[in-house]
């Protein structure tokens, strides 16, 4: 039985999940997982070279330094599995990403972790840069998970929406009508803003279940004009990240509406998370949404989705047979294994490419 390493880190950039799986028809098993944290003075250089504050130098030597923390991350977990290494056919490496471009005249997308590093301390094939294929074909090269959320949670008696909530929320819609096509973007931030305004403000790196944010309330007049901003009314296919939706857009706006406490605007980020995701969600009543990433840890925020979507239910990736914490790492040893195949990755519906592109770089063992 082959198996396969899926290696991702978000747009939190707090460290690397690894997951050891194997795959049956449309089921996934997995066998082990690991997860390993950046060393705070690497999270931090990572943190400034995503917002341009890096030279060539610099962006070489953390590409050096991730793929050699990504190698570790598998090497650990195949050291404590009882799964044999010889059956691991390829690791699936999503990078670290440091710039996200999907517009513009010279689109681009820029993840680093080199994955030579991983295959060559591994001794296991590698697949790295997922995303230059699909936006070669014209596509976004995001987001790519979709297509692995209707390999796994595609229902013939349910619509579903796959809510992920990392740093970037985004949504799968997966019609239990074969007929129709499966699609997904990028909804805005999940994540990323609440946590940058926490460390920020507080010094700490999340703010956990939400506890700070319950301490504020909505500044509706603030809200309104972060709402205003042209990305959540754009119609897909569309992307984005940390290049858009950072700390200095939540401090323009802070700045702009004056005296406003700090935990007022982590209620205020709180919010926007919740109603940006609603609101470009299907209109289907019959449907069920479930989550997975980061956010289903914060109580407050899960709470808030769930009265926005009531009557709809608001689950969580468990319930269908995947911890919402592995769903992704797990999508990438499963884009691995498509790579390996010579099958596509992509969903052109979702990224807008001009149609399936086997994806990926293969780093022989």
């Amino acid at each position: 039985m082959d198996t396969w390493i899926g290696l991702m880190s978000g747009t939190s950039m707090d460290g690397i999940d690894a997951v050891l799986v194997s795959f049956r028809e449309n089921a996934v098993r997995i066998h082990d997982t690991h997860s390993i944290p950046y060393p705070e003075h690497l999270r931090h250089r990572l943190m400034l070279a995503s917002q341009n504050q890096a030279t060539p130098d610099e962006v070489g030597e953390l590409d050096t330094l991730t793929g050699v923390i990504f190698a570790d991350a598998a090497e650990t977990l195949i050291r404590n599995s009882s799964v044999d290494k010889s059956s691991i056919r390829a690791i699936g490496s999503h990078g670290q990403t440091l710039r996200h471009q999907p517009s513009g005249p010279s689109r681009f997308s820029l993840q680093i972790g080199n994955p030579a590093i991983i295959a060559e301390k591994t001794g296991i094939a590698t697949v790295g840069d997922f995303r230059s294929r699909d936006m070669a074909a014209g596509g976004q090269g995001a987001p790519l998970v979709p297509a692995f959320h209707q390999f796994f949670f595609g229902s013939k008696t349910e619509d579903r929406c796959i809510l992920n909530l990392g740093g970037i929320a985004n949504i799968t819609w997966i019609p239990s009508n074969p007929a129709s096509p499966v699609t997904g973007f990028d909804t805005g931030p999940a994540n990323a803003l609440m946590d940058a305004w926490c460390l920020d403000q507080t010094g700490r790196a999340y703010d956990e279940d939400g506890h700070w944010a319950q301490e504020g309330i909505v500044d509706q007049a603030m809200l309104s004009d972060m709402l205003s901003d042209a990305y959540f009314d754009r119609p897909p296919p569309k992307s984005t990240g940390k290049e858009k939706f950072n700390l200095g857009w939540v401090k323009t706006l802070v700045q702009r509406h004056g005296e406003t406490r700090p935990e007022d605007v982590q209620r205020t980020l709180l919010q926007l998370s919740v109603i940006t995701a609603v609101r470009q969600m299907p209109q289907s009543p019959a449907m069920t949404v479930y989550a997975c990433g980061g956010g289903t840890r914060n109580r407050l925020l899960m709470g808030e989705l769930s009265q926005a979507l009531s009557p709809i239910r608001v689950l969580d990736t468990a319930e269908l047979g995947l911890d919402p914490q592995w769903v992704e790492p797990t999508a990438f040893a499963w884009l691995a294994r498509q790579t390996m195949e010579r099958k596509p990755g992509n969903l052109a519906e979702v990224t807008g490419a001009r149609g399936p592109r086997v994806l990926g770089a293969i780093y022989p063992a």
